[in-house]
This record gives structure tokens, sequence and C-alpha cells, in this order.
């Protein structure tokens, strides 16, 4: 074939935009991945079905630049049989993964470079942050007392919205690194004929291996699969990233410093069970199990390497008597290491830490001690030792040792302990009720809990956490769901036991609306011994319990009454007295997903804006310290979108140091798949918890009332124009169920977790999740955007000093800011021409026409009025990056689509789908999902 021909990436124009001359290496690399690709394609599946690929590109890139027409290319492409129309999307899919990995590579490559060129630290560095803070000429004691209890931590989830194998990823890497390597050769070698073949086979197994998988993920393998990005990059970066920040502050702010890790990650999976069946004892058991085992793996292989790079001899060096004891105590008697202290007392703390594993797992992983030791009872034990080391090294000029591997070594025993990542649990609080009036019934306290006001039931709530027993006894006959729910809490106490209280240091209560909820949760910890009713060895008297209760606010009547429900459970002195216990920190839950689908883009981020703003208050007043936890998603829709804007964009002292926020689905890939993206990701959320808490990031001077109640306004008008469309419009559900591919979703086997919470057919009982991920296929992205446009428009009302205002408050606030390139975001991604074809799939035509009007007439007034208040001639103009990412990869979606449809209507038209080509459709209309979902990048 000729390099015309497989030529899949002419990428120099596109909608008449002339491409960035910097971007040269990038068209060169899809390019060449995609002619490698092609290669394979005519090798593998024939010449006839390159020539169908080759052709369908060359018409989809024609479409983009408006050559063709859209209609020609659809009914080209839907007439296509079922195999051919399978050829062409595994290879588009191929095309869009490939597409972007160059665009990865690409990234880092320009990051490079400016490094190179010594160009001013980029936005959402440490290095640029602790420039601000350098020209703010900060107090020490301001600082010290803003970041004391500083925690930055991001909890992954096993939200499924990753749709790519770990297979497929494997080989991506692989990939990448070929890449690399070329850009490393010197001058000449790029052309070496060994490096293409080795290209050309990673491609060829690419092309060879199923992008679906055979069967849904188990939750044992969401497990796994969460896991594995330590050993990719956590276990690198977070230790590299605290150790840059405690060496950063204490420079600046001696009598500041740190004496902890700020960046701690934390885990759902396993944990959270609100609606996910799978989530049992022995889940909480497995997860807790696996991530001990990945730490204690991780200390263990450390220590032995330590052991060979630390060969002093005491016949050259003299070790401290600190060392030369706990040398003596290690047990190692081999002549052969006689004079070597440092190694025999490593060997001698490994021995010790194999004794842990051997007591918490039953198992030592890697190599068998070279003895039995007395176990570690806790991390702090084996950080004495190795401090001990440390200090020895630095009395015979070995600091530079010290500073190395061993450095590394006890920044990540503080970070993951031998606990790995703390392991939240989460219920929904209509559960918790269930089970405790079960409990108080078989006990005899209260046989109609559920009958009782909420004044009762918080005084009996209240009783009952003033007394040490039981409500039941082990051997008590209860329900499966009361013994499960039991059974979980068990396990968790005992993995603290095992672990220490870092390993399960949360309880997150979804749906929590009343103090109730709240103390309910508290008893069902007592009830299986983690929540002590009061504590006679402690100095302070009062409840106390390791686990920390999280409400957690998601709906918008929810986030708008979250101020008075924690003003309320801080008012119980009881649960007053349990805070103050465990340093009067008060974690507050805040839900992005359901706020969204409940009320649309612009009434969800105000009220959660609102709920932070008063739920500071409430902290400010009660006297303690306010920690949000943010239940953000991949999408905007569901909270997504750059992590640092997101937190600069805070309200005031809504930060204050303390952050956490979930990770989910396809961004942990995208984010933590290798060490220079992990750090990347990392350090801006460090920076922009950093310059929350410590600067003033709002915008709006002394009085910002104004500003508030005019997106109070504003904020009510979008969600009455949600509203209208998704919740009062008649056949609104039938709608969407028809023009997305919200049914074959829950085929797709992404991940353990039902789609729907209970069954039903309304947009309540609907997951957020997979909510978003079906609009985002159908290219119509409702979630990020509708019902704003109305609202700008009819507050404007055509009046230019109402516009002025609005373009004041996006120069000034960064929320209104962000909120608003987060919209512009999306409304880039969206393609209503596209749309119309999936709308095709509506039965109903006057409800297909009364809808899909809607949906065009909000889409041009949101475009309308973004590019109105910011000013811009057109989208993304205030992210260029993203602009040529779309320019570089949606001429590759636009056959997915296409095709999607066409296997959407075939499978629906048909009577049985049971025949071969009915399992080939389904097949394909997977195999579209996965390939959206991947050039989308954050569909769900």
């Amino acid at each position: 074939m000729s390099e015309a021909t497989v030529d899949v990436a002419d990428l120099r124009h596109h909608g008449g935009v002339e491409a960035d001359a910097t971007d040269a290496p990038l068209r060169e690399d899809i390019r060449l991945l995609g002619r490698v690709l092609g290669e394979v394609i005519g090798e593998q599946s024939g010449d006839d079905v390159l020539a169908l690929v080759e052709s369908t590109r060359v018409e989809a890139f024609r479409l983009r630049r408006s050559e063709v027409d859209r209609a020609s290319v659809a009914a080209r492409l839907g007439a296509l049989d079922v195999r051919s129309a399978n050829h062409v999307i595994r290879a588009f899919s191929h095309f869009s993964l490939l597409a972007n990995l160059a665009e990865d590579l690409h990234h880092e490559r320009r990051r490079r470079i400016h490094r190179i060129e010594g160009s001013p630290p980029q936005k959402g560095s440490l290095a640029a942050t602790f420039e601000l803070l350098d020209a703010a000429h900060l107090d020490a004691d301001v600082v010290a007392r803003e970041l004391a209890g500083a925690l930055v931590s991001p909890v992954v989830t096993a939200h499924p919205t990753e749709v790519r194998r770990r297979t497929i990823s494997r080989v991506q890497r692989q990939i990448t690194e070929l890449i690399r390597r070329r850009d490393r050769s010197a001058p000449g070698e790029a052309d070496d004929p060994a490096w293409s073949a080795e290209l050309q086979r990673a491609v060829l197994t690419l092309w060879q291996t199923a992008l679906l998988r055979l069967s849904r993920l188990r939750l044992v393998d969401e497990i796994d699969e969460a896991l594995r990005y330590y050993e990719a990059s956590l276990f690198e970066v977070v230790p590299a990233i605290n150790a840059e920040l405690r060496r950063a502050l204490c420079e600046r702010w001696p009598s500041a410093g740190l004496d902890r890790p700020v960046l701690l990650p934390g885990s759902w999976i396993g944990g959270d069970r609100d609606g996910n069946p799978f989530v049992t004892a022995d889940a909480v058991r497995r997860a807790s199990t696996r991530q001990a085992e990945t730490a204690l793996g991780h200390h263990l292989a450390e220590l032995l390497t330590l052991h060979d790079e630390l060969s002093m001899s005491d016949r050259l060096i003299t070790p401290t008597p600190e060392l030369a004891r706990l040398a003596d105590a290690s047990a190692d008697d081999s002549p052969f290491r006689a004079d070597e202290p440092y190694r025999r007392a490593l060997y001698g703390v490994h021995a010790r830490l194999a004794a842990t594993a051997q007591r918490v797992l039953g198992s030592v992983p890697g190599p068998p001690p070279h003895a039995v030791l007395e176990p570690y009872g806790t991390p702090d034990e084996l950080l004495a030792d190795l401090a001990t080391i440390d200090a020895s090294l630095r009395t015979h000029g070995a600091g530079a040792l010290a500073d190395d591997r061993l450095a590394r070594l006890r920044e990540a025993v503080e970070a993951f302990g031998f606990h790995l990542a703390g392991l939240d649990m989460r219920q929904n609080s209509a559960v918790h009720e269930q089970v405790l009036a079960e409990l108080l019934a078989w006990a005899g306290v209260c046989p109609d809990y559920a009958a009782l006001d909420e004044e009762r039931r918080v005084e009996l709530l209240v009783g009952e956490l003033r007394v040490r027993r039981p409500l039941v006894r082990p051997d008590a006959a209860l329900s499966d769901l009361a013994r499960g729910e039991l059974d979980v809490l068990c396990a968790a106490a005992d993995q603290v036991r095992a672990l220490g209280p870092q390993a399960v240091p949360n309880y997150v209560i979804s749906m929590c609306e009343s103090v109730s909820d709240v103390l309910e949760v508290a008893v069902l910890l007592k009830e299986v011994g983690l929540l002590d009713p009061d504590d006679p060895s402690s100095a302070h008297p009062g409840p106390r319990c390791p686990v920390g209760i999280s409400p957690l606010f998601e709906t918008i009547g929810d986030l708008q009454r979250a101020a008075r429900t924690v003003t309320a459970v801080l008012g119980q002195p009881l649960y007053r007295a349990l805070v103050r216990n465990r340093g009067d920190v008060q974690e507050v839950m805040l839900g992005y997903s359901d706020s969204n689908k409940d009320g649309g883009y612009l009434a969800a981020n105000w009220a959660l804006y609102r709920a932070e703003l008063a739920l500071v208050e409430v902290a400010r007043r009660e006297g303690v310290r306010l920690r949000l936890f943010h239940g953000r998603g991949g999408t905007v829709g569901r909270g997504g979108g750059p992590s640092y804007d997101a937190i600069r964009a805070q309200p005031p002292g809504a930060v204050a140091g303390a952050l956490r926020i979930t990770e989910q689905g396809e961004v942990i890939a995208a984010k933590y798949g290798e060490p220079d993206r992990a750090r990347r990701n990392l350090e801006a959320m460090v920076a922009a918890t950093l310059e929350a808490t410590l600067l003033d990031t709002e915008g709006l001077g002394d009085d910002p009332e104004p500003a508030y109640a005019l997106l109070d306004d504003l904020a009510a008008r979008a969600q009455q124009a949600y509203r209208a469309l998704v919740h009062e419009t008649p056949g609104f559900v039938d709608w969407f169920r028809a023009a997305t591919p919200i049914r074959e979703l829950a085929e797709l086997n992404i991940g353990s977790r039902p789609p729907s919470r209970k069954a039903g057919d309304s947009i309540a009982d609907l997951r957020a999740i997979p909510w978003v991920f079906s609009w985002s296929q159908a290219r119509i992205m409702l979630p990020g955007w509708y019902g704003t446009g109305s609202a700008l428009e009819s507050w404007v009302d055509g009046d230019p000093a109402r516009l002025a205002r609005l373009q004041e408050l996006h120069r000034r606030w960064p929320w209104f800011r962000t909120m608003l390139s987060n919209m512009g975001m999306v409304l880039a991604k969206t393609d209503l021409d596209l749309a119309a074809r999936y709308a095709e799939l509506v039965p109903d035509e006057r409800l297909r026409h009364r809808v899909f009007d809607q949906l065009t007439a909000e889409h041009g007034r949101s475009c309308r009025m973004l590019l109105a208040v910011t000013g811009d001639d057109r989208l993304l103009a205030d992210n260029p990056s993203l602009a040529r990412s779309i320019r570089n990869r949606f001429p590759y979606l636009e056959p997915l689509h296409h095709l999607q449809v066409e296997m959407l209507r075939r499978r629906r038209d048909s009577d049985h789908g049971e025949g071969p080509d009915d399992e080939l459709v389904r097949r394909n209309i997977q195999l579209t999902i996965n390939g959206i979902a991947t050039a989308l990048r954050n569909s769900g």
C-alpha cells in the first residue's frame, strides 16, 4: 500500500482553522500510528477491508471540512452489512485510541520542552504556587493555623465508566514507551528497522486483542484494577510530592512545618455498598487485605533493595550505638555480613515487617525473612527503626544515601502505612433505618422505630449511645439485610483492629436528611465495637470512634438544607463530644451527580456553592474544622473538569487546608496510569488546595452578596427551564430511552454496580452515571449545559448593562468563570447534527420533534449567551489545547456515531434477536459505545 492510501491523519486543517506549527510532532505521530494500523488492517483483514476503512476515513474528514453532506455519509455507512460494519467500527475505535495516545505524548513533550527552555513554572505546579505564596508575604502563624490538619485525598471509586480493558491499556503503554524511546534516540536512529518492527508487532497485538470483556467486571476485579495504579505511579509520586511539600513549607515557615504527609489516597472500592449488593463482609475483607498486601509488599521489597545498597563496612565507618543495637537485634548471624551493620539491621527490620504481614495477611509477600522476629505493632514503630538508620548514615557523611531510597521509603510508610489507603464505608440512610428498626425490635427496646417522629427517634438513639451493651447477640435471628449490614461493619471493625484507624477512616451516609440519619450510624458503629460511649482510659470524657461519620447531601433540596441539618447534628451534645474527641473535625460530603440530574447544570453548581458557604458559617459558629468531600465524576455534568480550577473556585473558607475528591472510571486511568501524568494531576490538586486555603481566590471583594443574589436568580431560572424539559415534558423519558443507548449500556461489561438503584422507569430511579453516559454517546451532553442559556438570556433581556454585569463577574469571579468554561467544553463536544440522527430512533414523530426542538433552541441560546458573556468569538477560545484535541479526534467519531445509530435501529427492529447477525449487531453496538467513550475521554 502506498503511504497516500494509508495516511489516516491529514489533520493540518479543520473547519478552516490552521493547526499550530508546534503541533507538527503530534501530526507526525498520528500519521505514523495511523499508517502502521492501516498496514496491519490490510495484512490481517485484506485490501478490501482496508479500502473500506480508508474511504470511510476520507469521507469523515471531508465531512468535517464541509466538503460532503452528512446524510450521504450516513446513508453509505447505513448500507453496510453487519460484518463490514464491524471492521469499520473496530478500525475507528483503534484510530481514536491511538490518537489519544499521540495526544498524551505530545502534552508530555511540550511540558518537557517548557522545562528545558526555563520558562516560568506552569499554573498548577507547586513551584508556581509557592511563587504566589511568597508574593503574598504570609505570616507563619497564619500558615500554621490554616494548614493544621491539612489533607488532600483523591478517593478512587468503582463507578463504571472505564470502558477499556486492562489488556488494551497494557498494549497502549507499550506503544507509548516505543514513541518515547524514539524521541530520546539520536538523529538517524528513529528509522531503525528493529524499532519499526517492534511498533508493528505492538499495533498487531492491539488489532488482534478484543476490545470488549466477555463478562461483567466483578468487585474483586475492580479492587485489583485500582491497586495496579500504585505500582504504575502512586508509590513513586505520592511520597515525592509529600516530601517536596514538606521541604518547601519548612524552608519558608519553619514553625508551620508539617509533621505528617498531606497527600493521602483513599478508596471506596469494596466499602461502597449503596445500591451495590456485591459489597459484602467478604468484599470488605478482600479490599482491605489486598490493600495491605500491596503496601506491605512494597515496603518489604524496598527494604531488601536497601539491604543490597547499604553495604557499608564498620571497618571503614562507625555507625551510631542505636544502629549497632538494631543490627545486633536482627538475629542475622551470617559471617559474610558480620562487618555490615546496615545490612544486618535492614534484615532485622525486614523480618519484623514480614512478621507483621504474616499476622495481618497470613502470608508474606515476596521472599521469606531470614528469621522469625516480633512483628511491628504500628507503622510508627517501623518508622522509628528507619529513623535510626537515617540518623546513623548522616554521622559518617552518608547523608546522600539517607536522602535517596531510604527517604522515599520513610515517606511511603508515612503515607501508606500498613493499610495503603483509607477504605470508606457508604450506605443509604434508608437501609440504616430499616436495619436499626429490626435490631431495636429484636432487643425489645422499641417495637416500631419507623413509626417514631424525629424528636422521639433522636431521644431513643441518644439513650442507646450512652450505654455500652449491644442490642443483639451474635447468634440473633435477623433478616438477610440486617445480618449482612452487621457483618460488613464487623469486617470493617476487624480491619481497624488489624491495620489501625486509618484503614477505615470514614462512614458516608447517602441521602442524609436528619439528625437521626447520623445517630443511626453511630449506634450501628457502637454495635460492632467501633464506637465506645465513654472510654475510661481517655483524658477527655465522652464517646470515641476511630471512624468519622460523613453526611452526604445529594439533591438540590438536600444541599439547600445541608447547613440546617449539620447545625442540628452538632447541636446534639453527645455527637458534639464525639466530634471533639476526633480533633473537632467534621467531614461533609457533597454530591454533584444527583443534584445535576435533579435540577440541571447551573442550578446544581450554584446549590453546591451556596451549601458550602452555609456550611463554612456553621463550622465557624460551632467551632469545628470543616472538611468537604466532593463526589465529582469525570464529566462536567457530574462535577468534572480541571481539578486545579475547580478547587481554586471554591467559596472562601471551604477548602481550609483539607479536601477529598472522588476519582472515577476512565478518569483514574487518564490521571494515574503513568508517573508523569500522576505527578501533574496530584501536584495540581495539592497546589490548588494551598492557594484556595492561603490566598483570596474568590475575587468578589468585601461585599459578595449582590453577586450571590444574581446567581440565586439565574439558578432559579435555569432550574425552571431544565425541569420544564426533563421532568415536565410528557414522554420525555420515552424520548430519552429511545434516542440514547441507555438500555444497551446495561449490557456493557464495565462494572459490578447495577445501572439503577431500584427497579423503575423514572429518571429518579436511574443512576447519574448511565444518565450522563447516555447523553454523551448521543453527543447531546444535556447534563452539562441545558437551562443555562435560558437563564442568562431571560435575565439579560436585551439590557446591555445587565450583560456588562455578567461580563464583569466573568472577569472577577473564578467560580463563575470556571462554571462557564466547563460548560463551553461540553458545548464544544456537543453535536446536534449528529444528535438528530439519534433522535430519528424515537418512533413517535410528534414526540421526537417536541423534545428535539427544545434541545436545539436551548443549545443555540447557550452558545450565544456563553460567547456574549465571555467576549470570545468561538467556543474553546480559552482552551486551545482542547480545541486541538477535538480537531484531531472527532473525525474518527463520525463513522462510529452513524454506525451506532444504524445498529441500534437494526436491533430494535429485530423481532427475535437470536440469530448470528443479531449477536453481531449487539456486539457492534457495544464496540461503538467503547469507541465513542474512548474518543470523548470523559464520558461518565
